[in-house]
């Protein structure tokens, strides 16, 4: 009997043992667990409760810029750091590493970390209110007009954009180009200096050596940095072409004494205050002028487009996908017009209030091609919180900031299409010929090509920054080398560390990581060359099924695939949100070298045509006040209180 029962209670314990292994689990972790998930649970609700007070209270801020409303917000951001460093120190408590349930370990990591609440409550108070400043004299900087010394109310939307889009006067770029870096670059140094310094000790505190690392470590890969090095080296060829096509056109227009034939492009003369996309210039750059120009922006005036009939148009493109209509208070609560009444942060922004209900967008919205874009690129990203919003709090993100950015990038990349503009009656005719599909093609390079490298510097220079191996004595010399470096510009007057240029872009203004855009401008095409394959709009070897021309409109399948991968949030590592769409487990340039494949042709063909120099001479040298710096090409190398960004802005 002994010997039964004894081999019977062996039998037990193996099958017990067995069945503990193939569930994975030991009883006593999973009662550790139990509580794990219990207190995980409870903490993901609050911090529901406390981002949706954070959001209203910075909506509130920047759609009406107030000395009260900016009290208000830092007071509310001060009282929610207080709570979220009690659940911190809770949080650490908990052994979550030894967790075998990977949901909850990733739920565990994620509220391991912080933010810049971290800090002392003095210090980071001085931090938001650092930054805010920044924002603030970002959002109110005017500028005098060019001529007119006793008119200077012009704001950055829409009067200076204006002067770039229009004007063709050197003189008149010149005069708003300094003035502008002047006003909201400038007077943010010294802001900018103590901002640096408190950012990274809130990045020590979160286990970081300093916020380069910090901002890289979202990236959860650990060769991140690398692989933006690598993907540039794929991209550098195609933008060495288009830019030396671009100056050769400048060159004709402005005379050598303005545009050098060897050097850097002058940044005022691109058509943008930052020469991030040069699409104001395409008029008098297109490869065959004599082709007859689509002028979409026209055709939506001539059928009288309305701000409202534009998100209405891209709202119905994501619904004719299979994907989820804008909910009813997203048209109540959202801002898509300049108030008249009150001084607003213009920059467009989406936003999600994480109460599963109420998501926004703020934008000064103009009737243009440009803004339809930037339109659906903002719809994209409330399209990303409406597919993840059942998610826990803590997974409601993207799976890496670039993705929330790609997203309605993507969508726009059909939009923009010559098909999907036919079939909506923006423009008309017959499918394009070789000449009139070049011209389609630089347009659309001289937005998502020339992009690259300036969103690939602006990163590179803070994490110089960041990382202290550029130091404030040296801001504004190392922003600028970087950008004569890999961007091919320079500015049209000499620059001094009385200066800082960088402050002149938003986003560095307003503390958002840009390594996102660079990102997106990349995967948008691994995404649209996917989904096109799905909608049945593209195959390699069909000429009538070119990516260029693809149109996703109306597809089921890809709305479905997309919606797929967006219900993800950050539940899982980028690479597997990445296989799910596109089969691919990492970032690849081949989708936009191949969309403008034809493009480098051609202007391979052309330049070698025209005899142009492809690349550029850096400046023998540069006078920075005090500093003469030799240029090599050899020579270099938003948070709310718990580090999640609130209102997602553009990168426009």
């Amino acid at each position: 009997m002994l010997k039964v029962g004894g081999a019977a209670a062996l039998v037990a314990a193996i099958v017990a043992v067995f069945v503990v292994a193939t569930q994975g689990r030991d009883p006593d972790l999973e009662a550790l667990e139990h509580e794990g998930r219990e207190y995980i649970t409870q903490l993901d609700k609050l911090t529901g409760m406390r981002r949706n007070r954070a959001s209203h209270a910075e909506w509130d801020y920047t759609s009406n810029i107030t000395k009260e409303n900016e009290e208000k917000k830092i007071q509310i951001q001060l009282e929610i750091s207080k709570q979220e460093k009690a659940a911190w120190g809770e949080t650490k408590m908990f052994q979550w590493q030894d967790y075998q349930d990977y949901t909850l370990r990733r739920m565990f990591k994620k509220y391991s970390q912080l933010g810049v609440a971290a800090l002392p409550d003095d210090k980071y108070e001085q931090l938001i209110k650092t930054i805010s400043d920044m924002e603030s004299n970002y959002a109110t900087s005017k500028i005098c007009a060019y001529g007119n010394p006793d008119k200077c109310d012009l704001e950055l939307e829409p009067d200076i954009t204006e002067i770039f889009t229009k004007s063709q006067n050197p003189e008149e770029l010149k005069h708003a180009w300094v003035e502008w870096h002047k006003a909201a670059g400038a007077r943010a140094r010294g802001n900018f200096t103590r901002y640096v310094e408190l950012d990274n000790e809130a990045a020590v505190l979160n286990d970081y050596k300093n916020v380069a690392e910090w901002w890289l470590s979202e990236y959860e890969v650990p060769d991140f940095e690398q692989q933006l090095a690598r993907l540039w080296e794929e991209l550098k060829p195609l933008y060495q072409q288009m830019h030396a096509y671009v100056r050769k056109r400048l060159r004709d227009k402005y005379g050598d004494h303005v545009v050098s034939a060897r050097g850097p492009i002058p940044a005022h003369l691109l058509g943008n205050m930052w020469a991030q996309t040069w699409n104001n210039i395409e008029s008098f750059t297109r490869p065959y002028p004599d082709k007859p120009e689509v002028d979409i922006t026209q055709a939506m005036k001539d059928q009288n487009y309305t701000a409202l009939k534009m998100f209405q148009m891209s709202d119905e493109f994501f619904r004719s996908l299979n994907l989820t209509a804008m909910p009813e208070l997203f048209w109540k609560n959202s801002i898509i017009e300049k108030p008249a009444d009150r001084e607003i942060v213009c920059h467009a922004s989406a936003w999600d209030f994480y109460d599963g209900e109420d998501f926004r967008i703020k934008m000064c919205t103009v009737v243009n091609m440009e803004n339809l874009r930037v339109v659906h690129h903002e719809m994209g990203h409330i399209q990303y919180y409406l597919q993840y919003r059942n998610q826990p709090v803590v997974f409601r993100a993207g799976a890496n900031p670039g993705f929330h950015e790609a997203v309605g990038d993507t969508i726009a990349l059909s939009v923009s299409s010559p098909k999907h503009l036919r079939r909506v009656g923006l423009s008309s005719g017959d499918a394009e010929d070789e000449q009139t599909e070049i011209n389609q093609l630089y347009k659309m390079g001289i937005d998502k090509i020339v992009f690259l490298p300036f969103a690939y510097t602006l990163d590179l220079f803070r994490y110089g920054v960041f990382r202290g191996t550029t130091s404030p004595d040296d801001y504004n010399c190392h922003f600028w080398h970087l950008r004569e470096m890999l961007q091919g510009v320079e500015p049209p007057v000499n620059r001094t560390e009385e200066d800082f240029d960088a402050a002149a872009k938003y986003h560095v203004s307003a503390d958002v990581e840009y390594a996102r855009y660079y990102v997106s401008f990349i995967i948008q095409f691994q995404f649209h060359r996917a989904l096109c394959r799905l909608a049945g709009e593209y195959a390699p070897d069909d000429p009538n099924k070119k990516l260029v021309d693809c149109d996703i409109y109306q597809s089921v399948e890809a709305g479905n695939a997309l919606g797929n991968m967006l219900k993800m949030g950050s539940s899982r590592p980028w690479p597997d949100a990445m296989e799910a769409l596109t089969g691919q487990r990492e970032m690849r340039a081949d989708g936009l070298l191949e969309y403008f494949k034809p493009l480098y042709e051609w202007l391979k063909a052309e330049n070698q045509r025209t005899g142009e120099h492809i690349g550029w001479e850096p400046s023998v040298v540069r006078e920075y006040g005090e500093v003469y710096l030799k240029l090599s090409l050899h020579e270099s190398r938003k948070r709310s209180p718990d580090g999640i960004d609130i209102g997602i802005p553009s990168l426009y």
